[in-house]
């Protein structure tokens, strides 16, 4: 997925959760829109510099877009962190189109949203199903990841979320249908190298995933690659597939090195 072209700044505080004050390379300080919902645990750091995409649409109310921050890791390099979170879907629909996700390959179509319907409770939207004639259906459900604790492992989700564990859920009882269920964590941050639930955030999540594993219900991890051209991130994709650990436990006592 291409990016517009995006202009640097300095991050310097997000609020009212749609909101953040940036300080642009020029000396202007501006209020970009904050398209993540979520608590931004570990993302949300003042200081870090920040990639903003611009917009000249009247009708809009912010004219800048927070896309990316980078954030300083403990051997010297910087990760690239996407924070858009209606990215995600997309990064994840271009890899599946083009045939990139090699455990989700060699689907005849694949169409957005749907819908399950479980008796006794409320109906579900799922991200995308895959149709084939030979490989059947598969329900997909994509989840950004971008939770690194100190302990240098990655986490989903980075607070409380009942919406994700009624997706958890919902795809349970697919496969108890005898339908292909996934669970895809898109990995927005470069520093992640593998995922585990945040049971230490959110216990019945991370009980949740074990119980619907058990299940027959699939876990795939990839993370995202940035393209860069003359010094400016220009594109994002998903890269390769990364390790899930359904039983570790974030060790918040110490860093990794």
């Amino acid at each position: 997925m291409e990016y517009p072209e995006l202009v640097a700044g300095v991050l310097l505080r997000r609020y009212k959760r749609f909101l953040a004050d940036v300080r642009l390379a020029d000396g202007r300080d501006v209020v970009a829109h904050c398209p993540n919902t979520g608590s931004m645990r570990a993302v949300n750091v003042p200081g870090c510099r920040v990639w903003l995409a611009p917009s000249d649409n009247p009708a809009r109310k912010l004219a800048w877009t927070w896309e990316l921050i980078e954030l300083p890791q403990p051997d010297g390099s910087l990760a690239m962190v996407s924070v858009h979170t209606g990215r995600t879907n997309r990064i994840v629909e271009e890899a599946l189109r083009a045939g990139r996700v090699p455990g989700l390959a060699g689907y005849a179509s694949l169409r957005r949203e749907a819908r399950v319907a479980r008796p006794g409770a409320k109906a579900s939207r799922l991200d995308f199903r895959l149709e084939d004639p030979v490989q059947g259906t598969a329900f997909v459900e994509v989840k950004q990841v971008t939770l690194k604790e100190v302990d240098g492992h990655g986490y989903f989700p980075d607070a409380v979320s009942e919406r994700g564990r009624r997706h958890l859920e919902a795809l349970a009882a697919l496969a108890a249908r005898g339908e292909r269920a996934v669970l895809l964590f898109c990995v927005a941050h470069t520093g992640i190298g593998d995922v585990a639930p945040a049971a230490h955030l959110d216990p019945a999540y991370a009980a949740t995933l074990r119980e619907v594993t058990r299940r027959g219900v699939e876990v795939l991890a990839h993370g995202c690659e940035i393209g860069w051209r003359g010094g400016a991130p220009v594109a994002i994709g998903l890269g390769g597939e990364l390790p899930v650990s359904l039983t570790r436990r974030a060790d918040l006592a110490r860093d990794v090195d």
